[in-house]
Formats: C-alpha cells, sequence, structure tokens
C-alpha cells in the first residue's frame, strides 16, 4: 500500500508539526502532520494533510498499553473524519482494514520474528 515515508524538510521524525510524506503503491500522496508523541504515555496522534481518500478533518492517535497479565501489550489505533454520508462505510473499511489492520499486520511480523 505505500512506499517507505520521507519526512519534509528532512526535520527529526519525532518533532511534533512534522510532516510525513507516503507515495502510495497505486499511485497519489498522501501527507500527515505529527501533533503528539508521548513516550510517557506511549502514544501519538497524526492528521491528515492531503489524501487522494474522500475525507477531511482526519486524526488518528495510537496508543500502546500493558496488559497486567503476562508479557504483552494492548495497541489501540483510532481516528475520527469527515466525509459524505455515502463514503462513510467505504472509508470506514479502507481505513480499519487498509491501514489500521495492514500497521498492526507490519507490527506483528516484526515482533514475532
Amino acid at each position: 500500500m505505500f512506499v517507505t515515508p520521507s519526512v519534509e524538510n528532512d526535520e527529526p521524525s519525532d518533532k511534533v508539526g512534522c510532516i510525513r510524506n507516503f507515495n502510495l503503491k497505486e499511485g497519489g500522496n498522501i501527507r500527515e502532520k505529527l501533533l503528539v508523541l508521548s513516550d510517557l504515555d506511549y502514544l501519538f496522534s497524526y492528521s491528515i494533510l492531503e489524501s487522494p481518500m474522500p475525507l477531511t478533518n482526519y486524526v488518528a492517535t495510537f496508543q500502546l498499553k500493558p496488559i497486567t497479565d503476562g508479557d504483552r501489550t494492548y495497541a489501540e489505533w483510532t481516528a475520527i473524519f469527515d466525509c459524505d454520508s455515502q463514503d462513510e462505510k467505504h472509508l470506514i473499511k479502507l481505513v480499519g482494514d487498509g491501514v489500521f489492520q495492514t500497521g498492526f499486520n507490519a507490527l506483528n511480523q516484526i515482533f514475532n520474528k
């Protein structure tokens, strides 16, 4: 789905306000702005500035939470956005399956080698 992102203006990727630019394998690109990064709370939040998806006001948060009954971690990824009502079901599935699940699958591959 994505080609490796670049951070605009050679800013550090962990600098709040930095903008990541993803070129999509299918064409087009997505630009995201880092809004929050908290090592203390194990979370980051970002907004989408530009996207080929027909949505606006997209803000997502990814947070890790410890599970107390073992050596495990709960990962939660949420997003809110506005879109036309006829696009809503499609975009919820696209973000959930195409973005979030793809990201979780990649993390699973990294941590289960």
